[in-house]
């Protein structure tokens, strides 16, 4: 069933997203009409910056890196923290055409030189590493460090060491670039072939148009950096959404989330909404009989859940403590991030276990014959729209394979129902062939995840000589709580068919994530599936 792009929610309540054409133009509404403003509040001293000051930042770094011999359309890396350093190189390198490419600061130095290879990237901009990570390893190309500071004033300055020029040679990627493109973005874990996703500033003026509508978000409006920028969740739906709509960002202490910190940043912020991943859902969870200061935070009008999915359980729950709707996002760098969400309550139902409704983009369940599903009828999840990458650089056979006549196939399966909601079961890539049976690990994981006492599940394929696979399991529990192996499995037995019920179940201290939050599935299978 296609479901074209919804009406959206700005036709209900006049609500205009901001009018911006890329990255290049973020910030100007706001320093036109409200230069005062909080843009940022940054660090430990939680420092308020200006647009105005932000703008300024801007500007400044933007003609210092005019002036290197980068040529428009040139690719650059950017390794740093959520610091004020990452926004004011992203947003000057895009001021001075150039296109950026955020990654993991954690990367080893054999991974992170195979991206700027891969890439072409002509320099790197370095800002200050993230609390525990390493310090950035050399690499081959000129790497230009940028240092912001603010001063409790509201002045702040940029100091950009481009000592060592640019000798410019286009190589790999970058042939595929133009003054189009607005970043690109890695995707597929940490490897070395990583695909590299082109994101055009068209691309990117869409998602967060599409964003800042589903959420209404305005002026009045600030929240935490939680997730890190060198992915889309951050980056698109925690920090150009804000800026683009003119609220305010706090980037906690060192770039980096801190369950300790994060409800005394929220306040400082006077946030009225976050994004997150589930494992920092579950971490804010468990922590809140102790942490959560209830009244003493500004009230929320939302909070988000994306990257993952997130327990129907933990949902109910968060939204108890929090007083506000806990909304499901679905999106993937593919999409320059959301595709999906459940709508605010006054604009849609909330459908506990969905995905939501699109949001500005046409969506497919398809069978395998691609052909169009029926209503409640599960098959691969399609996305077609504005928002759409072009493909993958350097990778036409995975451009091939992947994108069809503008639409991406996600690997996702789902369903969606009659009133355009998707529900996710899993990722064609993960399923469990036992004696002929499709077992999807995601929702065998969902139900484990609900048993009392259960803080996380993961789920993956056993060998097996009879059945070819077999269903395991490793479970992390609460600390404190006594609850053991059978009494997990006896809960998932008046929950799951017989065939999806674990053959092996084992309780663990902790699962492995990735950079961004979700189950590092690799690793797990690595660890456990023995």
């Amino acid at each position: 069933m296609a479901v074209p792009a919804a009406a959206s929610v700005r036709d209900a309540n006049r609500y205009r997203p901001p009018a911006v054409t890329g990255l290049v133009d973020l910030l100007d509404r706001s320093v036109r009409e409200r230069p005062r403003a909080g843009a940022l509040v940054v660090g430990g001293e939680r420092i308020h910056l200006s647009y105005r000051a932000l703008a300024a930042l801007v500007d400044d770094v933007a003609t210092r890196l005019g002036g290197t011999g980068l040529h428009r359309g040139d690719a650059v890396g950017l390794v740093c923290a959520n610091t004020a350093e990452f926004v004011v190189a992203l947003l000057a390198a895009a001021r001075a055409g150039l296109v950026v490419a955020p990654i993991d600061p954690a990367l080893p130095e054999s991974q992170l030189s195979a991206r700027l290879d891969a890439l072409g990237a002509q320099a790197i901009l370095v800002g200050p590493p993230a609390a525990g990570a390493p310090p950035v390893p050399q690499v081959r190309v000129p790497a230009w460090t940028l240092r912001v500071e603010a001063s409790r004033a509201g002045t702040a300055t940029a100091t950009l060491d481009t000592g060592a020029r640019v000798v410019r040679h286009v190589r790999g990627a970058a042939y595929e670039l133009s003054g189009l493109d607005a970043l690109v973005l890695f995707t597929a874990g940490t490897t070395d072939r990583a695909k590299m996703v082109p994101l055009t500033h068209a691309n990117v003026a869409a998602s967060v148009q599409g964003i800042c509508a589903t959420y209404e978000l305005g002026p009045g409006d600030a929240t935490v950096a939680v997730m890190p920028f060198f992915h889309g969740h951050g980056l698109f739906a925690a920090l150009l959404a804000s800026l683009a709509s003119g609220g305010c960002v706090l980037l906690p202490e060192r770039g980096r989330f801190t369950a300790h910190t994060f409800w005394d940043d929220m306040r400082a912020a006077g946030a009225t909404w976050f994004t997150a991943v589930p494992t920092i859902h579950e971490i804010l969870l468990h922590r809140s009989a102790v942490e959560y200061p209830g009244p003493r935070v500004p009230p929320l009008k939302f909070v988000r859940s994306c990257s993952a999915p997130l327990n129907s359980a933990t949902q109910r729950a968060l939204e108890r403590t929090l007083g506000a709707p806990l909304l499901s996002a679905y999106g993937m760098t593919e999409s320059t991030h959301q595709a999906t969400s459940e709508p605010l309550p006054q604009q849609g139902a909330l459908k506990h276990g969905s995905v939501g409704r699109s949001t500005g983009v046409d969506l497919r369940v398809v069978d395998q014959n691609g052909l169009t599903c029926p209503v409640g009828i599960e098959g691969e999840v399609w996305v077609h729209g504005p928002t759409v990458a072009r493909g993958y650089l350097a990778n036409p056979g995975e451009t091939a394979h992947s994108f069809a006549d503008g639409w991406f196939r996600t690997g996702d399966l789902g369903s969606l129902d009659k009133d355009g909601y998707l529900f996710l079961t899993g990722r064609i890539k993960n399923l469990i062939n036992r004696g002929g049976e499709k077992i999807s690990p995601e929702h065998v994981e969902d139900i484990l995840a609900g048993c009392p006492g259960v803080v996380e599940a993961a789920v993956f394929a056993l060998p097996d000589a009879t059945y070819g696979q077999r269903v395991g399991a490793a479970v992390v529990i609460h600390e404190g709580d006594v609850i053991g192996a059978e009494q997990i499995l006896e809960y998932a037995r008046d929950r799951l068919a017989a065939f999806e019920v674990p053959d092996r179940l084992d309780i663990v201290g902790a699962l492995p994530h990735t950079a961004k939050g979700g189950l590092d599935r690799k690793t797990v299978e690595a660890r456990y599936a023995r």
